[in-house]
């Protein structure tokens, strides 16, 4: 996610902000909220995508995240043209087209492997931003970190178990869209050596709409009414589920709130296991609970350094 993003991915990294208040426990409160949104968004979104063409499902649901947008930009100070302001449009556009590239990554993920498997691959995605952040941002990245590193990626070879038996390359979806989330994270800090998150956010709604809209008409299916509830449903969900990061990071600082983060995983294990009939395998388990821990010492090791 985070980083707001309109995705599965949700809960995200730490968008850049001003000055703020330090609640803590309403900054947990949201986070937590929040990650029961984005659970609930990537169930829907997995029900749709089973259905429908996931470029479509994802078309739409850029659609609605571009008003949200433009809703958000208009009633801010100096509107939407200072929002739009950039001196690097190029690299925020870009921005903008690999989120919208892998939220579809994502979903198709979610129709092949499932929720559970998915997301316990995907929540590495904090172990790569470290591990990338030293020889893309110039960021110092130490021993300890890199330990954690390497703790984390062990654990998403358990889930893949790339060596037991044939193995199917489907099972290293979840991980590309991780990575990609990774690279979308440090281009996020990059860009915000210069533009707002205002303007980060408006030009990744407003880029992976046009992207989206170019690719996805052409692959348009009619839709039955009640799948058309589905979709309001998720369009609302993205929304709601953005609007409550923003606040959690405004509220809390975010090496406070981060770890709370994880919640998703668990949110969405029980849809995966309760709605769709997935069953969580013990490697799943182990491997997920070893990414968490090198997450946390990952993030431990920020605050420590801060």
């Amino acid at each position: 996610m985070t980083q707001a993003a309109p995705a599965q991915g949700s809960a995200g990294l730490a968008p850049t902000r001003g000055p703020q208040t330090n609640n803590v426990p309403l900054g947990i409160f949201l986070m937590i909220s929040a990650t029961v949104v984005f659970a609930l968004q990537d169930g829907i979104s997995r029900h749709l995508a089973g259905t429908y063409n996931t470029y479509m499902v994802v078309m739409i649901r850029y659609w609605f995240f571009a008003a949200f947008v433009v809703f958000l930009a208009a009633r801010a100070p100096g509107g939407i043209r200072k929002a739009a302001q950039t001196r690097q449009p190029w690299l925020q556009i870009f921005r903008g087209v690999l989120l919208a590239a892998e939220i579809c990554v994502a979903v198709y993920g979610f129709t092949k492997l499932g929720l559970v498997e998915s997301q316990a691959v995907f929540i590495c995605y904090p172990l790569l931003v470290a591990a990338l952040s030293g020889p893309l941002l110039g960021e110092n990245v130490g021993w300890r970190r890199w330990a954690a590193i390497g703790v984390g990626l062990a654990g998403v070879l358990i889930i893949l178990q790339p060596g037991a038996g044939v193995f199917d390359p489907l099972a290293v979806i979840p991980f590309v869209s991780a990575l990609m989330f990774a690279v979308y994270g440090l281009l996020t800090r990059y860009v915000a050596r210069e533009d707002s998150t205002a303007t980060s956010f408006f030009w990744t709604g407003i880029s992976g709409m046009v992207v989206m809209t170019a690719v996805g008409v052409w692959f348009w299916q009619p839709m039955n009414q009640a799948d058309w509830g589905w979709m309001a449903l998720l369009c609302i969900t993205g929304a709601s589920g953005h609007w409550l990061l923003i606040k959690c990071y405004e509220m809390a600082e975010a090496s406070a709130v981060q770890p709370f983060a994880y919640f998703h995983l668990i949110w969405t294990a029980i849809l995966g296991v309760t709605i769709f009939s997935e069953v969580i395998r013990t490697n799943v388990a182990i491997g997920a609970g070893i990414i968490i821990a090198a997450g946390l010492f990952t993030l431990w090791r920020e605050r420590v350094k801060s």
